[in-house]
C-alpha cells in the first residue's frame, strides 16, 4: 500500500460510516461480497466511485446489483466513470467518445446483455439500467473529501473545474499536488495498491478487472476492505501510516 501522511478520518458524515467503493468493470461477484462484508447500516453513506461497465464479466449484473441496492436504506452516492459517459454517448445520450465504447471494453457490456450486434443494444438494456446512468454524479463534494472518478486538474480553482477532466485525467493529476484544500478520493487509473498521498489524494482502483483486487476505503474508522479477483474472501486491514 503506498502511504505518505496521516490515515484518513472523516468528518463527513456525524452518524455513521462512510464507505468508498473503488471501479467495478463488470465484476458482479466482487461486488456482491463486498457489499455483504461491509453491511452497511442505515446511518453509513456508500460512495462508488464509477466504471461499473465493460471489460469484465457481468457488466449487466453489477447494474441490476447496484440498482437493486438503491432500495437498501443507507445513504448511496452513485458517481459517473469515464466508461459509462461513453455507454451512454453510444446509445444516443449525452456524454463524450461514444466511437470509443466498442473498443474500451463495450463489447463485454453488450454481450454481458445477450448480443454482440451494437444495433440490438438500445432495444436490449433494460430501460433502468438507461435511467441508472443518467442520473449518475460528476462528483460528491464532503468536506474535507471530494469524490470524483478520475481527478482534477491540479492548477485549475474548483469553480473552473472541468467534467471531462474529472471523468479522464490520469498522470496530470496523479504526480502534482493541488490546492482545493479537500482529499481527493478517486478511481481510474489502476494501481497496484491503494494509493494514500495525503492530505492531496485517495486512490482506489486497484485494478480488479485485470486480475487485481476490489478495494473498498472506510473513511470513519480508518479501515480497508479488499477482495481478490475470482475469490469471495473480503480482507480487513486498519490503515497505518509507514
Amino acid at each position: 500500500m503506498k502511504q505518505k501522511g496521516r490515515a484518513p478520518r472523516a468528518h463527513v458524515s456525524n452518524c455513521g460510516r462512510v464507505f468508498v467503493i473503488g471501479d467495478l468493470h463488470g465484476c458482479a461477484v466482487e461486488l456482491e461480497a463486498m457489499l455483504k462484508a461491509i453491511d452497511p447500516a442505515a446511518r453509513d453513506t456508500v460512495v462508488f466511485i464509477g466504471d461499473y461497465v465493460d471489460r469484465g464479466p457481468s457488466p449487466r449484473d453489477v447494474l441490476q446489483t447496484l440498482i437493486e441496492f438503491k432500495e437498501t436504506p443507507c445513504e448511496k452516492v452513485f458517481l459517473k466513470g469515464n466508461h459509462e459517459d461513453m455507454m451512454l454517448s453510444f446509445l444516443g445520450f449525452p456524454g463524450r467518445y461514444g466511437d470509443s465504447f466498442l473498443l474500451n471494453g463495450g463489447l463485454d457490456t453488450l454481450e454481458s446483455y445477450g448480443t454482440d450486434d451494437a444495433r440490438k443494444a438500445p432495444e436490449l438494456i433494460p430501460p433502468a439500467h438507461i435511467e441508472f446512468m443518467r442520473t449518475l454524479r460528476p462528483y460528491e463534494l464532503r468536506p474535507p473529501y471530494l469524490f470524483v472518478h478520475a481527478g482534477i486538474r491540479p492548477s485549475v480553482v474548483w469553480e473552473e473545474q472541468d467534467e471531462e477532466d474529472m471523468l479522464w485525467i490520469r498522470q496530470e493529476f496523479i504526480l502534482e499536488p493541488h490546492q482545493l484544500g479537500y482529499t481527493v478520493v478517486f478511481g481510474h487509473t489502476p494501481m497496484k495498491a491503494v494509493m494514500l498521498d495525503l492530505p492531496y489524494k485517495i486512490g482506489l482502483d486497484t485494478g480488479l478487472v485485470y486480475g487485481g483486487k476490489l478495494s473498498c476505503i472506510e473513511l470513519v474508522e480508518g479501515l480497508l476492505y479488499q477482495i481478490s479477483r475470482g475469490s469471495r474472501e473480503v480482507k480487513v486491514q486498519r490503515l497505518v501510516c509507514a
